[in-house]
């Protein structure tokens, strides 16, 4: 099985690391200092299911890859449409684009250039870093991928490589309702990324705060409101499965976006919060608490303000 990797940090690495690690071709499209480490270090992984260090193919320049079976795009939100456009060399006939990004629309935004035929939807539970140039830190979370055609059906392609993923550790399961599982990663995206950004605090320090904790639950609901009102199946107590997720999440977490915002990256929020309140005043629901995060960090937007 050949795979491309677009976006080797935390999530792209850490995936198609396990995956070279036991056996597959893997071509990881990385840059800078992080791409100069891997070729010359190979990648090392730092995770709480095992650290493991292997040697893997590592670029600048997509074009040089080739054709693969499988395209993991695991890059920022805001980077997908620009994106789309390389992984046109990449595909031969049988070959599938899966994303594991961030937001409920990235799916959409493949398929217009690429096709829906040729598109999975996916949800990565990994909270994963670049530690230092070629070093990924997993520090929790269960390392697991969820995806599934966008027509439904459970094709074999989606199996072939979810057993992949499974040989090579990462606990993968291939579903029928990939559009619910997309709003329900949403869910548990929202308050983490928002309430850890936004107040600069770990997940541990939000439990223990019952303000900040009421805030945390009140993006899941607004999240979760959205998705019934687009007609998306959620299930019944799905706000009681974020809490339940948060509660066992190690105190010391944060999340990416608390990472790119302190380390002055541009922010991917206009797919996560900004999205949620956009299409809720769209669609005549009100979203105070996504509104909130918005406002706090929609200055940093692209960085830190200097």
């Amino acid at each position: 099985m050949r795979i491309a990797v677009f976006g080797a940090g935390g999530v792209g690495a850490y995936v198609g690391g396990r995956l070279a690690a036991n056996g597959a071709d893997v071509q990881l499209v990385a840059r800078g200092a992080h791409l100069d480490a891997i070729r010359e270090n190979g990648l090392r992984v730092e995770s709480i299911a095992g650290d493991f260090d292997v040697r893997v193919s590592a670029t600048a320049e997509p074009a040089e890859i080739g054709v693969c079976d499988f395209i993991l795009l695991c890059v920022k939100s805001y980077d997908t449409e620009s994106v789309a456009e390389m992984i046109v060399p990449l595909m031969g006939r049988g070959s599938a684009v899966l994303s594991l990004q961030n937001g409920v629309d990235n799916e959409e935004k493949l398929a217009r250039t690429v096709g829906a035929d040729r598109v999975l939807g996916g949800v990565a539970y990994v909270f994963a870093t670049i530690k230092e140039p070629g070093v990924i830190g997993h520090a929790d979370g269960p390392g697991a991928i969820v995806f599934g055609e966008l027509h439904g059906e459970l094709s074999e392609r989606a199996r072939a490589l979810a057993t992949a993923c499974n040989e090579a550790g990462i606990p993968a399961e291939c579903v029928d309702d990939i559009h619910s599982r997309l709003w329900q990663k949403l869910s548990f995206i929202i308050p983490q990324a928002g309430m850890t950004a936004i107040s600069r605090a770990p997940i541990g320090s939000l439990r223990d705060s019952a303000a900040a904790w009421a805030m945390y639950l009140q993006l899941a609901a607004e999240v979760v409101a959205l998705a019934e009102r687009e007609g998306v199946d959620m299930p019944a107590r799905q706000i009681d499965a974020v809490a339940e997720f948060a509660r066992a999440l190690d105190a010391a977490t944060f999340s990416s976006l608390h990472y790119d915002l302190v380390e002055g990256k541009r922010l991917e929020l206009d797919a996560l919060h900004g999205y949620v309140s956009r299409r809720s005043r769209e669609q005549g629901l009100l979203s105070p608490a996504c509104d909130a995060v918005v406002a706090a960090l929609e200055p940093h937007l692209h960085g830190s303000i200097q």
